[in-house]
């Protein structure tokens, strides 16, 4: 869970080329050519642009000679959110080649070049799938208009720890600023499906105003939850967030009464907080003011627990608190104040 958490705000990009196993290609595919059958398209809106590719190859293991291969092309230049494309799973064809479409989206907008082509069919995360094949190719410019911006809105805006919570997402269209008008369909996930989409299932439609609410259970606040626009075969691009959680401390001082100058542990949790974040010890001066006197402790992973240092500085009861700062999704906190008594 806690690797989830740091993913905090991501933006969700096009084309998620296929994870590797073996982190080396098919050694089974040898690819001669790859071309496309225009050098630009245009794509508006939620709309997309078919092209086809042709790939020229084999496999050289005669029972793999059916299998469909996939084309990944990588930006070299624009503005869009998209850092890969990737085509469909070209079939085979008679004559020795593999043909078949690339749908482009709009919000691709940019330069793209063929980078490599990887055995099919199309699935994230296959446990078997090698990396693709290296192969330098033809590039293709992508004239996006009309781009589809995605926001999300979430209900509470701090989600307490056991609650449930609820996003309002919502589509409009970034050159007008006004939604689209019609009902969209959306894809609402979680977690893998954000990660490893494969469509056209999951899917939602919005109102005409392109927003559409959807309630989450307490379980599932600490996961990435996404919208994305649903393509063929990966999503057309999207947005994923984990919800803000709360600062919640605690902290005990293993005494409450030390001589000057001794070191106190004091011990403490901050609520499902990642270990890569850090809390400081703070002692009260004077009637407001809280400064930190000890170095940062680190939380622990998984457990959320820390341990800092008290020195009491003086005779007499001693005002502590431990503030933990802005981290990721967790927002600032501080625990209840405690006291040591220096003696």
């Amino acid at each position: 869970m806690k690797a989830r958490i740091l993913t905090a705000l991501v933006v969700l990009g096009l084309g998620a080329v296929p994870l590797s196993a073996q982190a080396s290609p098919d050694p089974n595919l040898k690819i001669d050519a790859v071309a496309i059958n225009q050098t630009a398209a245009a794509a508006s809106g939620l709309n997309t642009a078919k092209v086809t590719v042709t790939v020229t190859g084999k496999f050289t293991d005669a029972e793999d000679s059916k299998t469909p291969v996939l084309v990944i092309l990588q930006r070299t230049g624009g503005s869009g959110s998209a850092t890969s494309l990737i085509s469909t799973s070209l079939p085979r064809l008679a004559n020795g080649t593999w043909s078949g479409p690339l749908y482009v989206p709009s919000t691709a907008n940019g330069t793209f070049k063929v980078t490599g082509v990887i055995h099919g069919p199309f699935f994230p995360g296959s446990g078997d799938m090698t990396d693709p094949t290296p192969f330098s190719g033809p590039s293709l410019a992508v004239i996006g208009t009309h781009v589809p911006r995605i926001s999300a809105s979430v209900i509470p805006k701090v989600v307490p720890f056991g609650k449930p919570y609820s996003i309002k997402w919502a589509v409009i269209d970034s050159q007008t600023g006004r939604p689209y008008g019609s009902r969209l369909r959306v894809v609402l996930g979680n977690d893998n499906t954000c990660a490893e989409y494969i469509g056209p299932g999951y899917s939602n439609l919005t109102d005409t105003a392109g927003t559409v609410t959807k309630s989450y259970p307490a379980s599932l606040a600490d996961y990435v939850n996404c919208l994305l626009l649903p393509g063929n075969p990966s999503s057309n691009g999207g947005l994923g967030l984990v919800v803000a959680r709360p600062g919640v401390v605690s902290a005990t001082p293993s005494k409450t009464s030390a001589k000057v100058g001794t070191i106190v542990l004091v011990n403490g949790v901050v609520a499902g907080a990642p270990s890569s974040c850090k809390v400081y010890l703070q002692r009260l001066y004077g009637a407001t003011q809280w400064k930190t006197v000890s170095p940062a402790g680190a939380i622990r992973s998984y457990s959320g627990k820390f341990v800092l240092n008290a020195q009491p500085a003086y005779k007499g009861l001693i005002p502590y608190r431990v503030y933990f700062p802005l981290c990721y999704n967790y927002q600032a906190g501080v625990s209840k104040v405690f006291y040591i008594r220096g003696t």
